[in-house]
């Protein structure tokens, strides 16, 4: 066990790995009436071709099994685990993204009876072919119901315009002809290849007692037998430095338009300090540019081109990476051309100080009161962990970035017009 120290937010994280290869974290904050547990893998819906664990070659699996695996895990011979945890007082949930799935919950009593619940759910698959079909047809109902959602269909949509092969460009739930195709034999084998403990991250924040915690985390752990943790082995298509579609317009049921610009990073991944700060740098820069108080923001919500729903949005993971700016809009193509101005002229003259240590206030300011959502720190520890890094590595690269890192990250967005993108939902007529 090592007691990790950070003393610029005051904070003590007791970290562990265990034997089987599971990284425990567990994060004690006094005053805390909630706490809140989050156990995460390292697979998401990208991971579709990989090599099964015990084997040699590489296989490809169908597009949203990552996402068809979480929701079965919630249901086993006995019953549904969400009334396990109702009768303990406990909300649970899960999600699947891109790069990962997690499942938490969260509870003002009954901690370790709820922890050995949420450990026992996910480590003890129970899938049959009868649950597997029937489970076809939920996610079948939630895929068009996601098919016929806007702000849904803009999203993926810009994704798709902006990769050629890479498996992001797929909805994470797969398509209704993809998950037709999963069987419980090829849930199996994504499970045992990726929920593997030596693939898996927990968390828990809130007002524990870490050395009782740890003890019963490693009781749980140590009474179940896991295969030898070898390193899970993925690939991806090649993927070309341009977007796949320059441009799309699609007649949708919408009474007012949609139009989302997409651009497309380029680079390897970066893990550790580096993926943070740059993170960090492309947030602030479009902040300064696009943020609610900015001139910009305002001069382009005066004139009508924008309205409250206008945001961005930075991605930026292993093997992707790409920015998102839009939001509803009268004259979509007048937006298009507002922002691509916008952003040109910022690369060309370069940002302020002024605006950067305004910025860089802002977000040290909301950081730190993030830090009294246990649900926050949960999942942002999380996510930075699965990348070599740390959620308090956060506070002093906020105060590291430079006006030089903020200007130069500009120009790098905007240097190839063949890697902007734009998709558009329109009104049908």
């Amino acid at each position: 066990m090592e007691k990790i120290q950070f003393e610029q937010v005051k904070e003590q994280v007791v970290h562990e790995r265990l034997e089987n290869g599971l990284e425990v974290y567990l994060l004690p904050k006094e005053g805390f009436h909630k706490t809140f547990a989050i156990f995460t893998t390292k697979y998401g819906s990208v991971d579709n071709r990989f090599v099964p664990l015990g084997e040699k070659d590489f296989t490809t699996v169908p597009d949203g099994i990552a996402h068809f695996l979480e929701h079965k895990l919630f249901e086993k011979e006995d019953g549904d685990v969400f009334f396990k945890f109702g009768e303990k007082g406990a909300f649970t949930n899960a999600f699947t993204s891109f790069t990962k799935t997690a499942y938490l919950f969260s509870s003002t009593s009954n901690v370790s009876e709820n922890l050995e619940t949420l450990l026992d759910f996910v480590q003890e698959p129970y899938f049959t072919k009868e649950t597997v079909e029937k489970e076809k047809g939920i996610i079948g109902q939630e895929i068009r119901m996601y098919d016929d959602d806007a702000d849904f269909r803009v999203y993926f949509g810009a994704i798709e315009n902006m990769y050629h092969n890479h498996p992001v460009k797929i909805d994470i739930a797969g398509t209704v002809e993809s998950i037709a195709e999963i069987d419980k034999d090829l849930l199996y084998l994504c499970y045992h290849t990726f929920y593997h403990p030596n693939n898996m991250v927990l968390f828990v924040v809130g007002n524990l007692e870490p050395e009782a915690l740890l003890a019963e985390i490693k009781a749980n752990q140590s009474s179940k037998t896991f295969a030898p943790p070898t390193e899970i082995e993925r690939e991806f298509p090649e993927e070309p430095a341009s977007v796949a579609i320059p441009e799309r317009k699609l007649a949708f049921p919408v009474k007012i338009a949609k139009n989302l610009i997409g651009i497309k990073e380029d680079f390897g991944p970066l893990k550790g300090i580096a993926g943070v700060k740059h993170e960090i740098v492309a947030d602030m820069a479009l902040e300064m540019l696009f943020g609610t108080t900015s001139d910009n923001y305002l001069t382009l919500y005066n004139e009508g081109i924008i309205d409250d729903t206008f945001g961005f949005d930075y991605t930026n993971q292993d093997s992707f990476s790409f920015v998102l700016i839009g939001g509803d809009a009268k004259d979509p193509d007048k937006q298009k051309e507002a922002v691509l101005t916008i952003l040109k002229e910022a690369a060309e003259k370069g940002l302020d100080q002024a605006s950067l240590d305004l910025v860089r206030k802002k977000r040290i300011g909301g950081f730190l009161g993030a830090l009294n959502s246990p649900e926050f720190i949960a999942n942002k520890f999380t996510q930075y962990v699965m990348r070599d890094a740390s959620l308090f590595d956060i506070l002093p690269a906020l105060n590291e970035v430079t006006l030089e890192e903020v200007n130069q990250f500009l120009t790098s967005l905007v240097a190839h017009e063949d890697r902007i993108t734009s998709f558009q939902l329109i009104p049908e007529e």
